[in-house]
């Protein structure tokens, strides 16, 4: 998978920044200010944060090898993906779309609004 793939599916989401907040080598990816995905992009191969419900951040652990604790994140709500191609593209893409819903849930009723708006 290539950072140019992953951006452009990533700031395909309704109300998505890119911000490089911990300097050049990390990629962020916010929704209404909150952070949903990071991008270590100069990694090789690249890793993908991304959030995740607690009882799936394990269940995708234990299946794949490439899904480990998120790097320097709550290792309870975050997974970091090596992009090394063990993981087929349509996991990897519920694994985005799931990361994006868990932040927009966490919204107030006003963010959600203006991001439906």
């Amino acid at each position: 998978m290539e950072l140019k793939q992953i951006a452009a599916y990533l700031l395909n989401k309704k109300g998505t920044t890119e911000e490089t907040p911990f300097g050049p080598e990390a990629l962020v990816y916010k929704v209404m200010g909150k952070m949903f995905a990071l991008v270590a992009w100069e990694a090789d191969p690249l890793t993908l944060t991304l959030k995740c419900e607690p009882g799936q951040a394990l269940l995708l652990r234990d299946i794949y090898p490439a899904v480990l604790p998120g790097y320097h994140m709550n290792k309870t709500h975050w997974n970091t993906i090596t992009l090394d191609g063990t993981i087929p593209a349509a996991e990897l893409w519920g694994m985005i779309d799931d990361s994006y819903e868990l932040v927009v849930q966490s919204l107030t009723r006003a963010q959600r609004a203006t991001l439906l708006s």
